[in-house]
């Protein structure tokens, strides 16, 4: 009987719960898990805190975007040149397109819209740099989508119809190279601009007054930071910041004239320029055939739509910056070059042929037979070729490409359209050599003497070149944007010797009064000088001559020079280009006197 308390005491103390390693490991393993739990806490709430606290903001707090309305644009009187109108347009919020209720609204939005859904998806999926604003996905709706819209709304949860600025010319195609137009940012271009806080959907000046002037017009973007429920739906507005309308212009641009120079080229395919010869501010710049700038605006252009800017005439071209021969009217610079290189005195008189032979070629008069015997201002009158091939010869190719150049042809004018503009070509023994792997010769020098040849010449830098006698010798800078700053900032003088410029205007006169330019004796004009230009082309292997006219008036005291460029006429400068110009100077000193009355 007495082993039995014993028995129970050995059983007790064999025991082994809790006694050793185990205890140690399970109070290590519960600080462990302590520490984890309060490192996951210190990681969420320090270290993602400010993400954690962003994206459950997006959940409660939205921000509806404020478009900028873009500047107006007036002309140098105020009238409207371009202005904004309010289309509606649809937008949805980001990631729309991976909820649940994408499969209905997806289809029935891609239905309504006539947008292809995988197009609204990669809108969506574009814009990765905000999560809590809304993304335009069509704009400039109809009133049958809008019906539609409504119709619908039960199905289509996130989506939103909201009014915005779009550009609108109240002008239409006659100034549409000169404002030019605004679209949508490409992909290539919002990468560019995003620095400048470009978003996508943002629109942007392509083209003409829109583009060179981008940063003054486009304005910055406001909006609306707003609390929603867990629906989406708005509660209450928790700040807001007004958009920035941008800046207006006031351009030199004259509305009248430039709607006369549109009508006188009429459906022509050329150009017309007009500027003040004093100051460089250009008064008209057109160009044919043209385009609505309004179709531009849309967000989905029809196949007539795209014709209308694609077609066989290229209409977004700018006729007027682009370069062409200059043909006779090039020949103020060869007299230039002449009196100004001491080769040729003022009063020299040369003959003239029905052609001349010069290394070989022969170089033909344009009336086949001659002048007789002509100074420099009989030779500008009746533009004879022969004279100026003799010139030409005599003075040199280097002394005529270097005043060529002195007149500005070959480079940029430093007009606002830097990007458009063409330089033109001023040929040179370099420019062969490389290009045509030939030597320059005399040939090509003469030539060049009459603007044909290699040499390519933009209507505006024939205008700049006009200007130059009209203004007594000063190149002038041709600017659209309008000042009252001194017009000795806009103009360089070519320091020319009064006699070059004294027979430069003397012949100008003659050929409107005698010579070539009658079409411009009327008297209903003041007294006008001028230069007429044809300049042989070939249109699909048939020739049609280009047709060009330069002038200023009054003759005495210049304040507008005009060019007028008919493209593949088939006609001279005289018959086809000097009766444009005619009609847009009675136009010009017709308001000029209704202004002083």
């Amino acid at each position: 009987m007495n082993f039995l308390p014993s028995l129970f005491s050995i059983q007790k103390n064999t025991r082994t719960v809790g006694r050793g390693s185990q205890s140690v490991f399970l109070i290590i393993f519960a600080l462990l898990m302590l520490m984890g739990i309060g490192g996951r806490l210190i990681y969420l709430q320090i270290i993602q805190g400010a993400k954690h606290r962003k994206l459950a903001e997006s959940n409660r707090i939205r921000i509806i975007s404020k478009q900028p309305e873009r500047g107006n644009i007036f002309d140098r009187h105020g009238k409207l040149l371009a202005s904004t109108r309010y289309p509606r347009s649809v937008y949805l919020w980001p990631k729309s397109h991976i909820k649940p209720s994408w499969s209905v609204v997806g289809p029935r939005l891609a239905r309504i819209l006539d947008i292809p859904q995988k197009e609204i998806e990669e809108k969506l999926e574009q814009q990765v740099d905000s999560v809590y604003s809304l993304i335009r996905i069509a704009r400039n709706l109809n009133e049958a989508q809008i019906t539609a819209l409504k119709e619908y709304e039960q199905e289509l949860p996130g989506v939103e119809i909201n009014t915005e600025a779009l550009r609108y010319y109240p002008h239409g195609s006659p100034l549409a190279h000169l404002l030019g137009y605004t679209r949508e940012l490409t992909a290539t271009q919002l990468e560019k601009r995003k620095s400048q806080g470009y978003r996508l959907g943002d629109v942007i000046g392509q083209m003409g007054v829109e583009k060179a002037y981008e940063d003054l017009l486009r304005g910055e973007w406001g909006g609306q930071q707003v609390e929603v429920d867990g629906a989406g739906r708005p509660l209450r507005v928790l700040g807001t910041k007004q958009a920035k309308a941008g800046n207006d212009l006031h351009l030199t641009i004259d509305l009248d004239i430039q709607l006369a120079a549109e009508k006188a080229l009429g459906k022509r395919n050329g150009s017309i320029v007009a500027l003040n010869p004093k100051n460089g501010e250009i008064l008209a710049m057109v160009s044919h055939p043209s385009f609505d700038p309004n179709i531009l605006s849309k967000e989905k252009l029809s196949q007539k739509d795209w014709e209308s800017v694609q077609g066989s005439g290229h209409p977004l071209v700018n006729r007027a910056i682009s370069a062409f021969p200059p043909a006779s009217t090039f020949k103020i610079v060869t007299t230039t070059a002449a009196l100004e290189s001491r080769k040729f005195a003022s009063n020299t008189i040369l003959p003239t042929y029905g052609s001349l032979n010069i290394g070989g070629t022969r170089f033909g008069e344009w009336n086949r037979t001659g002048f007789g015997p002509l100074g420099f201002v009989g030779a500008m009158q009746w533009s004879s070729d022969t004279f100026f091939y003799q010139v030409g010869k005599r003075v040199g190719g280097p002394t005529l490409i270097k005043w060529t150049r002195k007149y500005g042809f070959g480079k940029k004018t430093g007009f606002e359209f830097s990007s458009e503009e063409a330089k033109g070509l001023v040929p040179d023994n370099e420019w062969k050599r490389k290009v045509l792997k030939k030597p320059w010769s005399v040939g090509d020098t003469v030539n060049m003497s009459i603007g044909q040849g290699a040499l390519q010449a933009t209507p505006l830098q024939v205008a700049v070149m006009f200007a130059v006698p009209a203004n007594g010798g000063y190149r002038v800078t041709p600017h659209l944007l309008k000042d009252n700053q001194d017009a000795k900032k806009w103009r360089e003088s070519l320091n020319l010797q009064p006699t070059t410029i004294k027979i430069l205007r003397e012949g100008l006169r003659k050929v409107v009064v005698e010579g070539t330019g009658k079409a411009l004796n009327l008297p209903n004009l003041p007294p006008v000088a001028g230069k007429s230009g044809t300049a042989e082309a070939w249109n699909k292997g048939v020739k049609e001559n280009h047709a060009w006219f330069g002038a200023y008036a009054p003759a005495n005291n210049p304040e507008i020079v005009i060019v007028a460029f008919a493209e593949h006429s088939g006609g001279g400068g005289g018959s086809v280009a000097a009766p444009m110009i005619a009609e847009i100077m009675e136009k010009y000193f017709n308001c000029k006197q209704s202004a002083k009355k």
